[in-house]
């Protein structure tokens, strides 16, 4: 709920368990509490006048702006027609209404009238600036979101240099940030280190969030654990370049989320307004396990959408083509890992790369979305119409961002391409990247897309982007506006994939950017789940998605069992090692299966049909980080809401002790795993499940749990 006191203005935003308050001083907006929920106000700290020009540099202000007097890191940056840069944004009106707040053509967390409330307050500056601060509070998840729109209310351009979603201030007393950082097959490993005095942060400029950072961070007091202590953290909702700044000054800390600063500066002429992308915020005081859990009911019920946003819904058992035959095949051999995906229990078939015409390598044809008929004799509606007769679905996989200089669309539309003129253009992967920030590159794609599409019945698009973006420049700008390139072209894609879901609404879209590097919420948006690694192996799946579960649900988290040797690190696991990773995401296939026996494929078989039993469990249960990740194990738990039922993981050195403690049983149930054994819930609680001795370089154990009364 949202409290407004207009003869004090003062104003709390109340989840279940947290409040977020500012109140009005001197005309401007501060922040005067954030923690566990208040039914009162805040005592309001007074700054310190012993030093009257250090004043403004220890106010909370909501939104911070620089040169007058607030020298920490700021929120936003204008530049006037004079040349300044100084701002001064003082309270003008706030309001407060039904509903939560939508902005256009950006992804944002949504709810209606009986779910969510919305916050508005209008800032001006005397300059002829005006700044809507836009906070959204859904009370049941514990999750407040914040955007912000700026309008030129003057009588000459304004430039933004910086826009940033979000501006905190947290309470004092000492905090770590923790960041999910990485490289390609190696993304979001959890990094957690003391706040120092000073500016710590991460971000990307490569037009994706990248392998290296993921957006989203959080800040907490050195004894928060799983279960105890207190943590502030923080989603960005978008999926282009991307700033986090943590700061520690004797004003306290202070956390800005935002568009990256790098080659943005968006020109407002007088009328006109730019809208920066949300943010989203959870406050947990029962450690890192509650605030995940807050952040998967939110994801789930708040910013995914359409049919597959329904937890109820099954999600297909896949097969990818891509490990099974790479660019080498024809229908033949697609028809044959078909058939044995049919005996493996498998819904969908995917078509990976290779299907388009000259494509028998990565260095030719991106941007031709035209079927190879030499592989492919009766083109993409034969094969579908074959793999339907099977009893299988089918899905395809295509890179639309990118262009091949060796392709037709190339040769006829090369200023397509991001490049600077004069400068050689950078080949990565042998390709580079389309222009998105132009509307009719976005069109000449959708074209394309929608013929294929149209052609037969697609289940499935897996959309990939294989690079980051480089010398970034438009043809479809002037000089002065080049700094609004990178931004226009994550609006690019974004108005891409919503068109594909206006015109096929049962599409089920799954984004990947060379594995995880664009895994964010911003994508959850458009797609329901996210390809997170092109890593499969066992043991690093371990690192990988135990840093990508603090914030995201396991329903998001693309997953496959793959073959062994491991294609990325050559080593051979288990297949309980294997399974359990990939029973802990959207779950499919990644491995030739014609190459495997009967026997086998039986095997697999009970894999597929465990996913269907289990699978509506672990996308709505509550994760529980049993024992993180270590160079050789982990466990983890999924215990449904209602508590009658669990899928318990134990991968490696976690089967070394005699007992794995259970957390959150109902210890007045006893609960029976499909072997037959029964424990009671306290037990299993107190005790542990017992351990069996497992022998073999990457053992595992899965247990799968349910209820039964004493």
């Amino acid at each position: 709920m949202i409290r407004y006191d207009r003869e004090t203005n003062r104003i709390s935003l109340d989840t279940a368990h947290s409040s977020l308050q500012f109140a009005v001083r001197e005309g401007l907006l501060l922040q005067t509490y954030s923690g566990p929920r208040l039914r009162g106000w805040a005592a309001e700290e007074r700054a310190p006048h012993n030093d009257p020009g250090c004043w403004p540099n220890l106010l909370p202000q909501v939104c911070a702006v620089p040169g007058a007097g607030d020298q920490r890191t700021c929120a936003l940056q204008a530049e006037f027609s004079d040349g300044s840069e100084a701002g001064e944004l003082y309270f003008k009106s706030a309001g407060v209404s039904a509903g939560k707040y939508a902005l256009e053509g950006l992804p944002a967390f949504h709810g209606g009238e009986a779910e969510a409330e919305t916050l508005r307050v209008v800032l001006e500056d005397p300059m002829g600036l005006q700044v809507e601060l836009l906070f959204g509070v859904f009370e049941d998840c514990d999750l407040i979101t914040r955007a912000m729109r700026v309008t030129n209310t003057g009588a000459q351009p304004v430039r933004l240099r910086k826009a940033a979603s979000l501006c905190m201030d947290l309470p004092k007393g000492p905090l770590e940030l923790v960041t999910f950082d990485g490289d390609w097959a190696a993304e979001r490993r959890m990094h957690r280190t003391p706040l120092r005095p000073g500016v710590q942060s991460v971000g990307s400029t490569g037009g994706i969030p990248t392998h290296a950072h993921n957006p989203a961070v959080i800040l907490c007091r050195p004894d928060t654990g799983e279960e105890q202590g207190e943590c502030w953290s923080a989603a960005f909702v978008y999926s282009g370049n991307f700033l986090i700044e943590a700061e520690s000054s004797i004003a306290g800390s202070r956390l800005v989320m935002g568009i990256h600063p790098y080659h943005f500066c968006w020109t407002l002429e007088p009328g006109e307004c730019f809208t920066a992308p949300e943010a989203a915020l959870v406050y947990s005081d029962r450690g890192f396990g509650e605030m995940s859990h807050r952040f998967h009911k939110a994801i789930r019920s708040h910013l995914l959408r359409g049919p597959w946003a329904d937890m109820e819904r099954p999600r297909p058992v896949l097969i990818n083509s891509w490990e099974a035959a790479y660019f080498d095949f024809d229908e033949a051999k697609l028809l044959r890992l078909a058939q044995a995906a049919k005996q493996a229990g498998i819904d969908l078939f995917v078509l990976d790369d290779g299907w388009f015409e000259g494509r028998n390598a990565d260095t030719t044809s991106l941007g031709d979305w035209t079927v190879d008929y030499s592989k492919l004799p009766g083109g993409i509606p034969g094969l579908c119409e074959k793999l339907r007769a099977l009893g299988m679905d089918f899905g395809i996989w295509v890179e639309p961002e990118s262009i091949s200089p060796e392709s037709r669309l190339y040769r006829e539309h090369p200023d397509w391409a991001l490049q600077i003129p004069g400068r050689k253009n950078l080949e990565i992967r042998h390709q580079y990247t389309l222009d998105f920030s132009r509307p009719e590159v976005v069109d000449g794609i959708w074209e394309q897309l929608r013929a294929l599409l149209d052609s037969c019945p697609v289940k499935y698009v897996k959309w990939d982007m294989n690079r980051s973006l480089t010398h970034v420049w438009s043809a479809g700008l002037p000089a002065a506006r080049q700094g609004e390139v990178y931004h226009r072209y994550v609006l690019g894609v974004y108005s891409l994939q919503q068109r594909l879901l206006e015109r096929y609404p049962d599409l089920l879209l799954e984004n990947c950017a060379g594995g995880g590097a664009r895994f964010d919420c911003g994508m959850l948006y458009y797609s329901p789940q996210i390809w997170c690694s092109d890593n499969t192996d066992a043991l690093d799946r371990l690192f990988i998605q135990y840093g990508t579960s603090f914030f995201y649900p396991a329903s998001t988290v693309g997953a496959h069992f793959s073959t062994v040797p491991n294609h990325c690190t050559g080593r051979i696991s288990s297949p309980e090692a294997r399974m359990a990773s990939a029973l802990s995401g959207t779950f499919g296939y990644e491995l030739d299966l014609t190459r495997y026996s009967a026997e086998e494929l039986e095997q697999l078989r009970g894999y597929s049909e465990l996913y269907r039993k289990c699978g509506r469990m672990i996308r709505t249960a509550r994760l529980y980080r049993l024992v993180p990740p270590t160079g050789r194990g982990a466990a983890w738990m999924y215990l449904a809401e209602d508590k009658n039922e669990a899928m318990v993981f134990a991968v490696g050195d976690a089967l070394t002790g005699s007992r794995l403690p259970l957390p959150g049983l109902n210890p007045e149930r006893s609960y029976r795993s499909e072997e037959g054994e029964s424990w009671t819930g306290e037990e299993l609680s107190r005790l542990g499940l017992p351990l069996p001795r497992c022998w073999g370089d990457v053992p595992a154990v899965i247990w799968h749990l349910t209820a039964i009364d004493n």
